[in-house]
């Protein structure tokens, strides 16, 4: 396996995930305390990796990562994995016993794994450099079968995100050395099943704390703090530097990102980092990018009265969940006034900024500025400019390429917001 590359890559139904992967692959989507491309790194930590992504994402993740090879022919044979595969030892013993020969492996119609020798790479250079792969990418290699876990919607990454902090337990322990041991007499804290707590380096937990893992693991990174009184019932995962704030309640299914600030009241919901949720309001079975703002009181629905299956719009299509418990899914870049309401299964764009008393539009396009019944376009250029304002104050920079970024999706959502009848 030293010698063997792992091609990770985007498939074409990246789309099912937005607004989420504007400003990222699909594959650094957090599941549990990893990205589903950490998932697959952890299985095979030896193994130079190279990582297929969308062209218009390539100038700031290459400057973002400078270690990682983006969009190259690997030089030799290598395995494609698709990126959307939540990665377990069944792909550790798919690639261990696969015949030194070109196959796809596919499941339905879905290309989730395979394995090219370096002859057939070279037939399919210009494709690939796209970074995109399709089902029609390997034509004429050899096809087989394969069932495996994969995730297709964002509702899917929160439904899996409490079994995925308990799997990815180990490996966290085991490859990030930087934890250290739990002092069951902490002043004031009470720990439960402390076996199945890990707390990072330069960690501090105030008096009052409750850390109840009986129910699943709880991982905290370097640098969190957790201030008083916060109660957290694992399974849930707390990035580095993040900081939970007094009288917190986090839910089991819970996983925060790095740079975090997190108050109130969250259950089963993932952070990405930098975004902030300092206050009162309940966060459910939601799903929020990076650099978002939530404002106090801002609250979300995410069960429906009737207790039926929540629909949510992808695409234009309406797609039944078939779950309970869907709340709000936000891009990167957006902010909530105080007091908002989210009603079940709702999509917010990238960049938006909402506010008003109600509940808001199920369905919202990035780039929208107002409140329910007066939304208008947010300009790209007053965007950039808080989005500037508010890295800023974290000490990043943003980049030329990344505000590239945000010229291509302002483009690429305009038709969504005529047909909003945004303007």
């Amino acid at each position: 396996m030293q010698s063997m590359h792992i091609c990770i890559f985007e498939d074409h139904l990246y789309t099912n995930f937005f607004p989420l992967v504007y400003f990222r692959p699909v594959f650094d989507l957090r599941c549990g305390a990893l990205t589903l491309r950490e998932k697959i790194e952890a299985l095979f930590p030896r193994t130079r990796v190279i990582l297929y992504m969308r062209s218009f994402l390539f100038d700031y993740f290459e400057v973002q990562h400078p270690a990682s090879k983006i969009n190259c022919l690997p030089e030799g044979d290598a395995w494609f994995i698709n990126g959307r595969i939540l990665a377990d030892e069944n792909l550790v013993k798919l690639i261990h016993q696969h015949k030194n020969v070109s196959t796809a492996y596919y499941q339905q119609d879905i290309i989730v794994a395979a394995y090219i020798k370096k002859l057939d790479i070279l037939r399919y250079n210009q494709v690939l450099q796209s970074g995109v792969i399709t089902p029609s990418t390997f034509k004429g290699i050899p096809r087989e079968p394969l069932t495996c876990r994969m995730v297709n919607y964002h509702w899917e990454l929160m439904n899996s995100t409490a079994d995925e902090i308990e799997n990815d337990f180990k490996y966290v322990r085991k490859f990030r050395k930087q934890f250290q041991r739990v002092n069951p007499r902490q002043a004031g804290v009470h720990f439960v099943n402390k076996k199945h707590i890990s707390i990072g380096k330069n960690s501090s937990i105030m008096p009052g704390v409750v850390l109840d893992a009986s129910q699943g693991p709880i991982i905290l990174g370097k640098n969190v703090r957790i201030m008083p009184n916060v109660v957290i019932e694992g399974p849930v995962y707390i990035g580095d530097d993040s900081v939970i704030k007094i009288g917190a309640k986090i839910y089991h299914g819970t996983s925060i990102g790095n740079h975090c600030k997190i108050g109130g009241e969250v259950e089963s919901s993932t952070v990405l980092s930098y975004s902030n949720k300092q206050h009162d309001g309940y966060l459910g079975h939601s799903y929020l990018g990076s650099w978002i703002n939530i404002g106090a009181g801002t609250n979300t629905s995410d069960l429906k009265n009737t207790y039926g299956t929540i629909k949510v719009t992808i695409n234009g299509i309406n797609i039944d969940t078939n779950s309970q418990f869907v709340g709000l899914i936000m891009g990167d870049h957006s902010k909530t006034g105080i007091t908002t309401m989210f009603n079940s299964g709702t999509i917010v764009g990238a960049s938006c900024n909402v506010y008003g008393s109600g509940f808001q539009p199920k369905l919202l396009p990035s780039f929208s500025w107002g409140e329910p019944g007066s939304f208008r376009e947010y300009s790209l250029g007053k965007s950039i400019v808080t989005a500037q304002r508010m890295m800023q104050r974290r000490n990043i920079e943003l980049t030329p390429a990344y505000e590239q970024i945000f010229r291509a999706i302002f483009s690429e959502t305009e038709n969504e917001r005529r047909s909003a009848n945004i303007k």
